[in-house]
């Protein structure tokens, strides 16, 4: 058995280089065997990448979220189109709209997401998005310019009538561990009616640690808990889940399974 975690900010979780690495092999010991690395700024991206380019169990995304649009960085849209090229680069993210912060204004956060939605496509890259307090123009946006390469919704929070409207579209839905607590209803009606092979898991670390873990610095480590409190919603086997969202994330990252 083997876990998938679609969604983890390595570099955030700890600076250090040597820690970076010790928390890939504690990954590998519980049985996450993938992670895709995601970075919001590409000054971050920019020295993640290189130190963990070549550990064979770790993905990247390239992009430029929300949180820096007022400062995507100079000739960001190059950096992006250049970076996509990179070995073991599978996504562009996350990008998206967060109106909770109020990063800029609304227009410039479209903007932004607008051009990296078109370098997407420009590129065949899947997209991973961000939305918070943002779902109804992130929907219209995607609903006229998401990749042919597809996207997902990460860390999803919307409610179960959103993705039924998302679901029209190429879009997959991440859940993360905060999935696991028990006031999260919105999150329990949606992924009960989703279809299997729409999920994905994400830990979203060193965020929305799983409540198994609660007090803890989440870790990519703690994703089968997240896996292992859906396959009793769902009400299957841990192996045969686990097997599916293997299969559902290498498919989204155009990955040998």
């Amino acid at each position: 058995m083997q876990f998938f975690d679609t969604h983890a900010h390595i570099g955030l979780i700890y600076e250090d280089p040597i820690e970076q690495l010790r928390v890939i092999q504690e990954a590998k010991q519980a049985q996450v065997t993938r992670i895709v690395s995601i970075c919001n700024s590409l000054h971050d991206f920019s020295k993640v990448y290189p130190l963990l380019k070549s550990a064979s169990s770790v993905y990247h995304a390239i992009g430029v979220s929300p949180s820096e649009v007022t400062n995507p960085g100079k000739d960001w849209i190059h950096t992006v189109e250049e970076g996509l090229k990179l070995s073991n680069v599978v996504a562009l993210g996350e990008i998206g709209l967060d109106y909770f912060r109020k990063y800029g204004d609304k227009r410039s956060q479209i903007e932004l997401f607008i051009t990296q939605l078109e370098i997407a496509s420009k590129a065949d890259m899947p997209v991973i998005i961000h939305n918070r307090d943002a779902g109804k123009d992130v929907l219209d946006i995607l609903a006229e310019r998401l990749p042919e390469a597809g996207g997902v919704l990460h860390c999803y929070s919307e409610d179960a009538e959103y993705a039924r409207i998302a679901l029209d579209l190429n879009l997959y839905f991440s859940f993360a561990g905060n999935l696991t607590y028990r006031n999260a209803r919105n999150l329990h009606e949606t992924v009960l009616s989703l279809p299997i092979d729409r999920i994905l898991v994400e830990s979203e670390s060193p965020f929305m640690v799983p409540a198994d873990y609660r007090g803890k610095r989440n870790m990519p480590a703690y994703t089968p808990s997240t896996v292992k409190f859906l396959a009793e919603m769902l009400e299957m086997d841990l192996e045969e889940l686990a097997d599916q969202l293997w299969k559902n994330s290498c498919k989204f990252f155009r990955l040998p399974e």
